[in-house]
């Protein structure tokens, strides 16, 4: 390292770390906007408080580098520019790869950042903050005397699991009893038809010997040619030890994508792709768009660097304004992909990749004005 590159990352670090902080701050804000309510309501304490937007913001972090990487580079190269310090290296005869080879370590090493912040970090916080306010509904419920089948319900739950030929639907699901109620399970022949149905009242899974249990129910027979009835024959208690769905795969089912962490994104991806859903390219996005946002912070860099160093020499607040125009851009693409994926124009992993192909475009088309 060189003179030049420790002054360039000296004053680069420290505006990420400012950047950063500020950020933090207002996700700090955001988080308690859109939870404080909910959480008041269900009598969380403030210690609870504070530990629940401990663990809620690192979700956060995998959007938020990308983000202070850009504006703060675009502020630091736009600054020296402005400066004419970067004038002087090209006078002299540097090369603008050697002189941004610090940016593009640092660039590297945000990478694999980000693998680790998207596979572990943030699915840590994503299942560990919806733990907290699982917990803390459980209480609120139980104080509210509910019966105890209605404290933490998951209401309508509906599961097609297309390999064993079987088709649920659970009325409730108590997640704090861990017990379904109003259970229906049908299995069904080779072509789909209906051969045989378990009605009962309630239902669980057993984690020590396996399969389900049955509780207060009958079973049904049909004809599959004909759907006609042929027997109908109830139990006190019945276990079906080759049942093997689990509950919470079931429970993923209709969750917004943006609320699953990474390996629940790949869970229910791998079912849906198995089921041929059409709810899939939307997960499917999400889970793909997670592992492209890898490569983010070189395709900042790459996007940052001539955006600075090009052009007239103006305030370095005009590059930072830059970077809302291009986030907005990158915005309208991913909304743009998705929507691509979800019609069946593009295959899901294609449409994750979209917006960042389209960054990188851009950055090269910049490159090649620059020189």
């Amino acid at each position: 390292m060189n003179t030049f590159d420790r002054h360039l990352l000296r004053e680069w670090i420290q505006i990420l770390g400012l950047v950063l902080l500020a950020t933090g701050g207002l996700l700090v804000v955001q988080v308690l906007f859109i939870d404080l309510r909910d959480l008041n309501q269900v009598g969380a304490r403030p210690a609870e408080l504070v530990r629940y937007v401990a663990v809620r913001l690192p979700s956060f972090f995998s959007v938020v580098l990308p983000l202070s990487l850009l504006v703060s580079l675009l502020f630091v190269l736009g600054k020296l520019h402005r400066a004419n310090e970067l004038t002087a290296l090209r006078a002299a005869g540097v090369g603008f790869a050697r002189m941004t080879a610090p940016v593009w370590l640092v660039g590297l090493a945000c990478c694999g950042v980000s693998w680790w912040l998207n596979t572990a970090v943030v699915p840590w916080s994503v299942e560990e903050s919806r733990a907290i306010r699982e917990e803390l509904e459980f209480r609120h419920q139980t104080a509210r005397a509910l019966p105890a089948d209605r404290v933490g319900a998951v209401f309508s739950v509906a599961f097609d699991h297309p390999e064993a030929r079987r088709v649920w639907f659970l009325n409730r699901y108590s997640k704090a009893r861990e017990r379904g109620y109003g259970v229906s399970v049908s299995e069904l022949d080779s072509e789909r038809r209906e051969r045989r149905r378990l009605v009962a009242a309630e239902a669980w899974r057993d984690p020590v010997a396996g399969g389900w249990v049955f509780r207060d129910g009958r079973e049904l027979v049909f004809a599959p040619d004909t759907g006609e009835l042929m027997a109908a024959t109830p139990f006190r208690e019945r276990r079906e030890p080759g049942y093997d769905e689990d509950p919470e795969l079931m429970l993923l089912i209709d969750r917004r994508a943006s609320r699953l962490s990474f390996h629940e994104l790949g869970q229910l991806v791998d079912h849906l792709a198995r089921e041929g859903s059409p709810k899939l390219p939307a997960y499917a996005v999400r889970y793909y768009g997670l592992l492209a946002d890898v490569v983010g912070p070189l395709i900042v860099i790459a996007i940052a660097i001539p955006f600075a160093v090009s052009g007239v020499r103006v305030n370095p607040a005009v590059g930072v304004s830059k970077s809302i125009g291009l986030f907005f851009l990158y915005y309208v693409l991913t909304t743009a992909a998705t929507t691509l994926a979800t019609r069946g124009a593009v295959a899901p992993v294609v449409a994750a990749w979209l917006p960042n192909a389209g960054m990188t475009a851009i950055a090269g088309w910049l490159f090649l004005r620059l020189r």
